[in-house]
């Protein structure tokens, strides 16, 4: 009979391309990944992996297997999470990723609101931009994802998963208070082509976004300084040596130095959501960590509640 361990193994080598791709996934040694293959043959009677130089492919028969594996291993995610699942005890382990100012703004409250909610959950963390935690969702490597989607760059969702809205987050336009633009109650584009700015790396969300807000104006913005923490965006703007566009969502209380300017024409917007597999939508865990979520999403904080959600744009795919 052919084992589950072996078909979540090949289903994983399919998933990241190579064993040791597999087993740093799995959480297991790259010789016991390989051992679950050669189970896997020997239980099938055929090869499932070739070498092609120094890695490994899929044979055909393989490939086939391994269509056939994800979907008996969804069906038994959806089991476990239905069925043999006490809808009134949210208990076991879930990973969630989730993108920063979302880990300071949402998850670190809801940690918080966990411990004395009864539940007997242990949650771990990981903190990635939101296609990196749709991806790890999508292929099982966390349960849970808190990801955004700004109004200028949709963000693609699998079909298999599923998507919950939380609110929309705004973000602004800080600069230093004797900057000239300081005093105004508002700020566009038009304002800003000439400034030099801190951003996001290259090929982050909030990277795309900034560079977007200039794109039918013909220009590029300035960036001079490229950092993924905000709060390294906000020292620097309060030392005066950039602006920057920074979202409320845990966003600490502003320095005296720094002012948040509103940018309309158009306004910067991210969606904030969670996503999971649809295997998962009744698993009472995903059910309450979810309404928990929703729970800090709607309550006062620093930069006040995250907006209810104006339109539903995401981009699914």
């Amino acid at each position: 009979m052919i084992e589950i361990g072996s078909l979540r193994a090949l289903a994983a080598i399919e998933q990241h391309g190579s064993v040791i791709a597999a087993s740093e996934v799995m959480g297991f040694s790259p010789s016991a990944v390989s051992q679950q293959i050669k189970k896997l043959e020997k239980q099938t009677g055929f090869p499932v992996l070739e070498r092609r130089g120094r890695g490994v492919l899929l044979t055909e028969r393989g490939l086939t297997l391994a269509a056939y594996g994800r979907r008996i291993l969804s069906e038994l995610e959806e089991l476990e999470s239905t069925l043999l699942a006490d809808p009134t005890k949210p208990t076991g382990h879930l990973k969630v990723v989730s993108f920063s100012t979302a880990c300071r703004g949402l998850v670190g409250p809801l940690l918080g609101r966990l411990a004395s909610s009864g539940a007997d959950l242990d949650i771990s963390v990981l903190a990635e931009d939101p296609r990196e935690a749709v991806a790890r969702v999508a292929n099982g490597e966390a349960d849970l994802g808190v990801v955004h989607n700004w109004n200028s760059v949709p963000l693609v969702i699998p079909e298999h998963m599923a998507l919950d809205w939380l609110g929309e987050d705004v973000a602004d336009v800080l600069v230093h208070r004797d900057h000239a633009l300081a005093g105004r109650s508002e700020v566009q584009p038009a304002d800003l082509v000439d400034e030099r700015w801190i951003s996001t790396p290259h090929g982050a969300i909030c990277n795309e976004a900034l560079l977007r807000i200039f794109a039918d104006r013909g220009r590029v913005p300035n960036i001079r300084v490229y950092d993924p923490d905000f709060a390294t965006h906000i020292a620097l703007v309060e030392q005066g040596a950039v602006v920057a566009l920074v979202p409320r969502l845990g966003r600490p209380a502003l320095p005296a130095d720094v002012v948040a300017l509103p940018l309309v024409n158009p306004m910067q917007v991210r969606q904030v959501g969670i996503v999971y597999r649809r295997t998962m939508a009744a698993s009472p865990g995903i059910q309450h960590v979810a309404g928990l979520l929703r729970e800090v999403a709607a309550t006062p904080g620093a930069a006040g509640p995250l907006r209810s959600v104006a339109s539903r744009d995401f981009k699914l795919g």
